[in-house]
């Protein structure tokens, strides 16, 4: 049967063969009917790229950036091999300036008034990190908590971190740091006396001072060596710039291995603290503190609720709910995730730095072995820590100098008017650094130069009250910086005494890599050696704090 081929045409087919006034809006449609599907997705990508750079550029308003965007993924090949270099640039650049990455808007506050004011801002900010971090902390993990919830959750922490409690941590603390003095001769001796670049070794102590401090002796050592050698796989895949899904043999999936394992563990060692501080024990522990004013509040409101008397019972302020095991355990990594990556970068620039100042270090084996009435391997008690007064300032000026944390990302929870010509748009990433409110030559004299004197008898701690954001401020300030600071003190005071150690430098040692922190380039190759002494040092060191 024949068929009317014009039957089943395009009703425009021929409107152009027939020479028809064709309205402009209709020419179109007549000329996508012949258009290939490459010009179609080249017009749609066109447009695409045209809305991003628009969208990018409404963002950016009056403030420094780059004048145009790299189409989608912005900046996102920099981002992932990041540059001290490049980070110092962006803060020179101006108070305020952005970039953009892939759908991230990102806003950076450079100066101490601009970081402090996004600090202080809660009701327009919260502190967020990379989009995995929800799957490797756990999306109820108390960090992520906003106003009210976290304030009263934040409170129920702070009993953590009284002068009983950290004095109870300090024999862990003490255990530790010994057993790995031990180690760091050892690495020397196994290298025959050359220099071994010594970062991973501070990585490692520092988790193992942690976990002993966080959980005490709940945990294994092989646990412990475990946690250690794997959180580097976390850290890498909390970098600020990340894939946001997980995928199979990315850093994001071995992060997550690690963060499931270290939770694994942390949950079993809250089993074991719940039942140790049941039966009647002693804290030890961060963990046994926080069970044991659990219980204390279970018995205070358990009694309140009979009527019965609470005069020989305890109370603690505030009082605690019941906490599952996994809810301890995920506080507990948020400690970890916290201190882990600060504390070994100080620790680092610590011992380069004291092997770089001899005449800083003398002075500071002198106090410590002073405190210590002369016998080097005595343990100390908070009292004596908080006395070490020039230990401290040494402690404070390193942190001030080579800050462990130079960045805390926050999220703009809805339009954020930063200034008067200025408003971060909602949904935004807005990151103040720390560095550059350390580093202002207003505040502090000399400020590249590395100088405890500023901190022991001169005005930085009154005049430098407000560049201090080592720690942060306003609601999210460090809850355990006392204890950070102590800690560090309690490891050089020690190290001091019982080692001798000499920096190798190199042209590296001194230039900054990012690793969510900042570290020597070199990692800072060192050698240990025990520390001899002499019947005139020990004299002399007892003399010279007289």
């Amino acid at each position: 049967m024949e068929t009317d081929a014009a039957s089943f045409a395009s009703p425009l087919a021929s409107v152009r063969d027939d020479n028809l006034p064709i309205p402009p809006q209709i020419e179109y449609v007549v000329d996508a009917s012949n258009t290939s599907l490459w010009t179609i997705a080249f017009t749609i990508l066109a447009v695409l790229v045209a809305y991003d750079q628009i969208m990018y550029l409404l963002n950016k308003g009056s403030i420094v950036g780059p004048a145009f965007k790299e189409p989608f993924i912005g900046p996102f090949l920099q981002s992932v091999n990041p540059k001290f270099e490049e980070y110092y640039a962006k803060w020179k650049s101006g108070p305020l300036s952005c970039v953009s990455v892939f759908h991230k808007f990102v806003v950076i506050a450079s100066t101490r008034d601009m970081a402090r004011k996004v600090f202080n801002s809660p009701s327009y900010v919260k502190p967020c990190v990379v989009d995995v971090a929800h799957k490797l902390l756990g999306a109820d993990n108390w960090v992520f908590l906003d106003d009210k919830a976290h304030i009263d959750f934040r409170k129920g922490l702070n009993g953590l971190f009284t002068r009983r409690a950290l004095q109870s941590y300090l024999p862990g603390q003490e255990e530790v740091y010994n057993r790995y003095f031990k180690r760091f001769l050892q690495v020397t001796k196994d290298a025959g006396g050359k220099s071994v670049p010594f970062m991973p070794e501070f990585r490692e102590l520092m988790c193992a001072v942690s976990l002993r401090t966080f959980c005490g002796y709940y945990i294994s050592d092989e646990a412990v060596k475990k946690i250690a050698d794997d959180y580097y796989l976390i850290t890498q895949a909390l970098e600020l710039v990340n894939f946001p899904i997980i995928l199979p043999f990315t850093k994001t999936w071995y992060g997550k291995k690690a963060s499931d394992m270290v939770l694994v563990e942390f949950s079993k060692a809250c089993a074991k603290s719940k039942a140790r501080m049941a039966a009647g024990g002693e804290p030890t522990c961060i963990m046994d503190a926080w069970v044991r004013n659990i219980l204390a509040s279970k018995k205070w409101l358990e009694a309140e609720a009979e009527g019965l008397s609470t005069k020989n019972l305890e109370k603690p302020s505030p009082l605690l709910r019941e906490f599952t095991d996994y809810e301890i355990a995920q506080t507990i990594f948020t400690f970890l995730f916290a201190s882990q990556d600060a504390t070994s970068s100080a620790a680092t620039w610590l011992f380069q730095t004291m092997a770089q100042r001899p005449d800083v270090l003398d002075r500071v084996r002198e106090e410590n072995y002073k405190v210590r009435n002369g016998n080097i391997r005595a343990a100390v008690d908070l009292d004596q820590l908080e006395s070490i007064t020039y230990t401290r300032a040494v402690v404070k000026e390193l942190l001030r100098y080579r800050p462990p944390v130079i960045m805390v990302p926050y999220l703009a929870k809805k339009a954020f008017p930063i200034t008067d010509s200025y408003t971060v748009p909602k949904g935004a990433m807005i990151v103040p650094t720390t560095y550059m409110a350390l580093r202002d030559p207003k505040v502090y004299e000399n400020p590249d130069i590395f100088e405890p004197e500023r901190y022991y008898s001169g005005d930085a701690e009154a005049k430098g009250a407000k560049n201090f954001l080592v720690f942060g401020t306003g609601p999210h300030v460090c809850i355990g910086q006392h204890y950070a600071q102590i800690n560090l003190a309690l490891f050089l005071g020690k190290a001091s005494l019982l080692l001798d150690w000499k920096h190798h430098p190199t042209p590296l040692s001194e230039e900054i890599k990012v690793f969510a922190t900042i570290f020597p380039k070199d990692n800072s190759p060192l050698t240990f050696t025990e520390r001899k002494w002499s019947a005139g040092e020990a004299e002399g060191a007892i003399r010279s704090f007289d």
